[in-house]
């Protein structure tokens, strides 16, 4: 007879930046086992990030998360040779109205002649209003991806890749046996950070659909004839049609898309490209050209918006970290201390946990 498998505190589905962040914050306080079904981390939204945390973006939960998760970055700056973030505005355009509701205490409206120094690709007469978050940043995610890595082994915690989990159970000691990938994994608590498979691996658990919902998101990098300057801002559509922004290898614009998907492997259509390069060069004089690489990224977000963070309300030691949508990078550390408080029974310097739980009305 096989030896049982060694006992895990948490065991966390899910390797994204979701996942990876709660495990670094968890792993110096207690034994983390994180498993990733596909042979790389961070490979489906994670790795398509349009790597902008911007704190006027979302409700008001998600703005103090972003706004938390900033402070923490900046902290583990400290310990880097590098910056991981790099100052960079968000400029949002359009009619005055949809400005309007698209501002927030982040954002302060400026006229057009303000934006046109910020961003004089802009044509004349093209846009009414604009907004200006001059607290938003560009991330090097990969750099903080490879940070929190690197934090969980140094703290003996385990990351496996390629490995799906395939049965569940709770068993009469009052902990999970979880097989994945020919594996058996004990843990007193399992987190669910499967992103747009989140409600899949819940039922593999006998946890209730959250009604989370796979949303496309596709980006591309541009050549651009008359290029915005290196660091001009990320400006944005207030109807949500396009966004663009400087990059080193051209211009990253994206449709703002959010087409509702199933679970999959995401891949860019290319008449999605061609209609969004004809839409920014109508309202610009970038001139944007070929393509350089495309991809689509797929954001999960529950009926109401908000991420699901927190304890299943019937399944016990069933941890939802689900449900991130399109703020998955701006919210992770703060979302990761908030959830690690919840685990280790702590409290937390954002008190989100009612807005962000699995038991709210309407999930």
């Amino acid at each position: 007879m096989p030896s049982p498998p060694p006992q895990t505190q948490v065991l966390i589905i899910g390797g994204g930046i979701a996942g990876l962040s709660l495990a670094s914050a968890l792993a110096p306080d207690t034994g983390v086992v994180l498993l990733e079904a596909e042979d790389t981390l961070a490979y489906h939204t994670s790795s398509r990030s349009a790597r902008q945390l911007i704190p006027s973006y979302g409700p008001p939960p998600v703005q103090d998360l972003t706004v938390r998760t900033l402070a923490l970055i900046r902290e583990l700056e400290a310990e880097l040779p590098q910056p991981m973030l790099t100052p960079r505005s968000f400029l949002l355009v359009g009619d005055e109205e949809d400005v309007r509701d698209q501002a927030s205490g982040h954002m302060h409206p400026i006229t057009m002649a303000e934006a046109a120094g910020l961003a004089p690709e802009l044509h004349a007469g093209a846009f009414a209003a604009a907004g200006l978050d001059t607290t938003s940043v560009s991330c090097d995610t990969g750099l903080l991806l490879d940070w929190h890595h690197r934090r969980i082994e140094s703290f003996g915690g385990r990351i496996l890749t390629g490995c799906r989990v395939e049965t569940a159970e709770w068993t009469a000691s009052g902990d999970w046996l979880v097989t994945a990938a020919g594996e058996r994994f004990r843990a007193s608590t399992v987190v669910n950070a499967a992103g747009a498979w989140a409600d899949s691996v819940a039922g593999v658990f006998g946890a209730r659909s959250r009604r989370l919902q796979p949303y496309r998101r596709t980006a591309a990098i541009v050549e651009a004839a008359n290029p915005p300057a290196p660091d001009g801002p990320m400006v944005a559509s207030a109807l949500e049609t396009f966004y663009y922004r400087p990059d080193a290898d051209g211009v990253l614009v994206s449709p703002s898309e959010a087409v509702p998907s199933h679970s999959e492997d995401a891949r860019h259509r290319p008449e999605d490209i061609d209609a969004l390069i004809s839409l920014v060069n109508s309202v610009t004089s970038l001139g944007l050209g070929e393509v350089r690489r495309a991809w689509t990224g797929l954001r999960t977000e529950a009926p109401d918006g908000l991420p699901v963070v927190g304890y299943d309300d019937v399944v016990p030691g069933f941890y939802w970290l689900a449900g991130q949508g399109g703020y998955g990078f701006q919210t992770s550390s703060g979302i990761a201390e908030l959830a690690a408080a919840q685990l280790l029974g702590r409290r937390t310097p954002v008190d989100a946990a009612a807005a962000l739980s699995p038991a709210r009305d309407g999930l």
